[in-house]
Parts: structure tokens; C-alpha cells; sequence
């Protein structure tokens, strides 16, 4: 769906994937998308409560939804199955999908689907396309700090791979002070 959006806006543009299995996406990767996309993944079931609740808090606090609070399963399931569009209608689809998934799938298999299909820019959709695209390496050789910078890309790629600056930066670096903490399968 994305690159059918990227294509009717650039009929030129070109889809960057490459699938790679876990073994082969960097120790760094995996630990900075879990620290700050979901922190809690190895402990839920796919719904974080208590981060649904912090987000709900937070958006609560500013007025307007700058938080979502959905896990690493949740987001797998709207990019494999569902538009990105918002409504309570996709939500529950994506509950649905997510608890399948949690079901059938290890947490070994949902990081690693999660981290070949997720957009990291125009075009550029899973870990190794990242990796070669920002750094000109393979996923399997990403250190922590270009490990942190494309998790922090990951709630607004498009938006990201044309402006990181100081924030962007700042938020990279909180992140690798958590990587250590990550559980990852």
C-alpha cells in the first residue's frame, strides 16, 4: 500500500528490500527498535496496557494524540495487513490480528518479520534496504549508534530521512543509554 502511495506521487520511485533472517540483522538494531518502540515486548502479549495507558496520559496532557502506544506486534500487524489509516474499525482489525499473531508466531519471528518489513524512508522497507541506503552496510554490521538513529527514525521515516537534526540527535542518544536494557528474543 505505502509504495503504491510512493509511486502514484513519484512513478520513478524504486522499492528498497532486501529480506535478511534474524541472524543476519545486528545485536544493535534489535535492541534500539525494542527500546524505543517497545520496551516491554519480551514481557506482553502484545498489548502493552501500561503503555497504552502512558500514551493516553500523555496525549491527555498536550491536548492532541502525540503518543500511540502500540507494540512492536500491533504495528506488525498493521503493516502486514491493514491500511494506515485511522479508525476504531482498523484498531479492532489490528487487535484481532495481533493476538493471531502473539498465538503463532515466537517473539523471535515477530522481531524479525517486523524489522524486513517496516518502512525506513521512501521506498526503503526493512532492515538490510536501511542499513545499505543511511550507511552503504549490511544490517548484520550496524553499530549502536547508527543502530539508534534509524530506530529513532521509525514513527515518521518519510519525515525523518529528510530532516535529523539536534531533536532527532538528542533522542537518538536516549535511546542507545537504553539499548543495554532491551530484551530481545
Amino acid at each position: 500500500l505505502r509504495m503504491s502511495e510512493l509511486q502514484a506521487k513519484n512513478p520513478k520511485a524504486k522499492l528498497r528490500h532486501q529480506w535478511v533472517p534474524y541472524e543476519q540483522i545486528s545485536v544493535h538494531l534489535k535492541r534500539a527498535v525494542v527500546a524505543a518502540e517497545d520496551d516491554r515486548f519480551i514481557d506482553h502479549g502484545g498489548f502493552d496496557w501500561e503503555g497504552i495507558q502512558r500514551a493516553l496520559e500523555k496525549n491527555e496532557r498536550r491536548g492532541r494524540a502525540v503518543s500511540g502506544g502500540s507494540t512492536i506486534s500491533q504495528q506488525l500487524a498493521k503493516n502486514l495487513f491493514l491500511s494506515p489509516s485511522r479508525s476504531y474499525l482498523r484498531k479492532a482489525q489490528e487487535a484481532v490480528i495481533t493476538v493471531m499473531i502473539e498465538t503463532l508466531w515466537s517473539k523471535r519471528r515477530i522481531l524479525e518479520v517486523y524489522l524486513n518489513v517496516v518502512e525506513w524512508g521512501e521506498g526503503v522497507f526493512g532492515a538490510e534496504a536501511a542499513a545499505r541506503r543511511y550507511y552503504g552496510i549490511s544490517a548484520d554490521r550496524l553499530g549502536p549508534a547508527e543502530s539508534a538513529r534509524l530506530a529513532v527514525m521509525l514513527p515518521n521515516p518519510r519525515r525523518y530521512e529528510r530532516s535529523f537534526g539536534p531533536r532527532l540527535n538528542a533522542h537518538a542518544e536516549r535511546i542507545r543509554s537504553r539499548m543495554g536494557y532491551s530484551q530481545i528474543p
